[in-house]
């Protein structure tokens, strides 16, 4: 039977999350309604997930021996993975020695480094996935796209929401390309995925359930992403049945072969009836966030649950929901979220400010949730609600 003893006793359940942003903030806070110890990692401090978690390390987690070190300073009962640059092949090693990576090492591995998820969905599952080459030199590089053809989709093999991606339309943006994906990966510069453009009416993220309850869905998640960051999530993406049991399919599929207990992030690219493979993310998905407003158990609540071996017999569906991330661009420290009682105005719109404590560039800093009768009108109100939003970008 599961048991989960007195926090911060030696009976107690310990989780260390590796990468404590929005995401990972979420899930500190589901694990806690259990009474799990939060060990929060990040690479710089004061990260939003350790603004909750009971103590937090700030280290670079692509280096194996600091990984290690720290884990087994905590000998921690989970180990969570909630972003890609993280050194995974140590954590293939720790879980030979006993450790519970989540959901699996070898998925944490592969998902980490879009060949290996690549290669493992359409050349040992034989999913239908988009042309693709990848190239580690320049030359290489120039040879891809001329195999995959303009346009295409030039991304680092290791990054995440949308860094170091970027569309190639023509031959004028080939070398931009080449220079955005070496500056953009997560573990700096090296090996690229070109992809050819696939026909597709519109793209959703299917949130996939693994658990002691066997395999759950989440209704599909429609989203508009710019350059591979997510911008706006709703839900239910609209679909045929056909599409939905084919969605289905490819997510049982690619989940069971990742293995473990937790929430997928399953992006596919849908025309008509037919369903092709994107990605997978093997924790929550940030277009996932529209969730937190839409369903019983957001996928949050639903990744903690699981992880800690905790049946999901069902996920009620609250009704048609939205939501949009705010960006921020700019260079400082102080950022203020201003006209929040015009934001909330409105029933059925509620708002998470992350809390991250700075921005160099453009960064998302906070999301707005909406929900209403339908997804066109949920979708409609969290614009208004964005629209009264001010961000106010002060100076160092």
């Amino acid at each position: 039977m599961a048991k989960i003893g007195s926090v911060k006793t030696p009976v107690g359940c310990k989780a260390l999350l590796l990468g404590s942003g929005e995401l990972g903030k979420e899930v500190t806070i589901e694990l806690q309604r259990y009474g799990v110890e939060v060990i929060a990692c990040d690479k710089y401090a004061d990260a939003p997930a350790m603004q909750v978690a009971h103590r937090d390390y700030v280290f670079n987690m692509l280096d194996p021996e600091e990984l290690v070190r720290v884990v087994k300073a905590e000998h921690p009962d989970h180990i969570i993975p909630e972003v890609e640059a993280i050194a995974t092949p140590a954590l293939v090693e720790l879980e030979k020695e006993g450790y519970n990576v989540t959901p699996t090492a070898r998925a944490a591995y592969l998902t980490m480094n879009r060949e290996g998820i690549r290669r493992l969905a359409a050349e040992e599952l034989g999913l239908p996935t988009s042309p693709y080459r990848f190239a580690d030199t320049y030359e290489d590089f120039r040879a891809a796209v001329d195999a995959v053809g303009i346009p295409c989709v030039v991304k680092p093999v290791m990054s995440s929401s949308g860094h170091g991606q970027k569309t190639i339309r023509d031959a004028s943006q080939i070398d931009e390309a080449w220079h955005t994906a070496q500056e953009g990966g997560r573990a700096g510069a090296g090996r690229v995925i070109v992809e050819g453009f696939v026909d597709f009416d519109y793209e959703i993220t299917l949130l996939t359930v693994r658990s002691v309850s066997g395999t759950t869905f989440c209704e599909p998640i429609g989203h508009i992403q710019v350059e591979g960051d997510y911008r706006q999530s709703w839900q239910p993406q609209p679909m045929a049945h056909a599409a939905i049991e084919k969605a289905r399919e490819i997510a049982r599929k690619i989940t069971d072969a990742l293995g473990g207990y937790g929430i997928f992030g399953v992006e596919l690219f849908i025309k008509g009836d037919e369903v092709i493979f994107s990605e997978v993310s093997p924790r929550p998905h940030d277009t996932g966030m529209v969730t937190m407003i839409s369903q019983d158990q957001s996928e949050f609540a639903l990744h903690a649950r699981a992880l800690l071996g905790l049946p999901v017999p069902a996920i009620r569906f609250y009704g048609p929901s939205a939501s949009m991330a705010v960006v921020v661009e700019g260079d400082t420290d102080k950022i203020e979220m201003d006209r929040l009682e015009e934001v909330l105005s409105e029933p059925g719109v509620q708002m998470r400010i992350f809390g991250k404590p700075e921005i160099k560039g453009h960064r998302r800093m906070g999301v707005i949730l909406a929900t209403a009768d339908t997804v066109d009108e949920a979708r409609a109100k969290a614009q208004r609600a964005y629209d009264r939003l001010k961000v106010n970008v002060l100076p160092r």
